[in-house]
């Protein structure tokens, strides 16, 4: 079961259509990026500055215009409240450049949780692994992929499979010395950290193949 959360940001090109067991919570504008996609949220959020006006289908839950938390960490809040463990955010980036930034942090934050969160920008995906976990990508993946440090250094960062593979290598949040590496062709790649926080970019045309959470593993429906 997956909770998709549709924010008001850039549409993705393509993304996993959710099914009858999955919750779609709009968080705010967020809704008329459901409308658009062909969409019917079970659930839409926010305090409706955005939008520009109260929903009446489906469920409404309306907060207050002065509050300590975005409208998709409002909506994460509702899924994992709901049960909910697996999450897409969609239409996170664009537009605010520090609504994109708090997107990221709400992607730590799940991991942290041991849940897991995947973005779906426009023309990319983002998902974040914490401590003790590892990240496989399939044969498939093709192109460019990067890997941050967030909240501070990551440790016993290793990637194989990978153009540029590492070794219990460590990275700061300061350095950008993940950037850029590639996917082979025909190669399983396969991505772990022991200590700290990752965040994973790559393209939009495939999804990880499983998510290993510190002994929990999440097999990744796909696109």
């Amino acid at each position: 079961m997956i909770c998709y959360i549709w924010g008001a940001g850039d549409p993705p090109v393509s993304f996993p259509r959710p099914t009858a067991e999955d919750l779609v919570i709009a968080a705010d504008a967020g809704l008329s990026a459901c409308r658009a996609a062909g969409v019917m949220p079970s659930v839409t959020i926010g305090d409706f500055d955005s939008l520009g006006e109260v929903p009446t289908e489906g469920e409404v839950i309306r907060l207050p215009v002065e509050k300590d938390e975005t409208d998709m960490a409002a909506a994460i809040r509702i899924g994992l409240a709901r049960g909910y463990r697996d999450f897409y955010l969609l239409g996170g980036t664009g537009g605010r450049a520090d609504h994109t930034f708090a997107n990221y942090q709400l992607l730590a934050s799940l991991a942290e949780a041991g849940c897991l969160g995947i973005l779906f920008g426009h023309d990319h995906r983002v998902v974040a692994m914490t401590s003790g976990s590892s990240l496989t990508f399939g044969e498939d993946a093709t192109g460019t992929f990067s890997v941050f440090a967030v909240g501070g250094d990551a440790v016993g960062v290793t990637e194989r499979g990978v153009y540029y593979p590492l070794e219990h290598a460590t990275l700061s949040p300061s350095i950008p010395l993940g950037v850029s590496n590639r996917f082979l062709e025909g190669k399983t790649a396969r991505i772990s950290v022991e200590q700290g926080t990752l965040l994973v970019f790559f393209g939009d045309t495939f999804l990880p193949k499983e998510l290993d959470m510190a002994g929990k593993s999440a097999t990744i429906d796909p696109a």
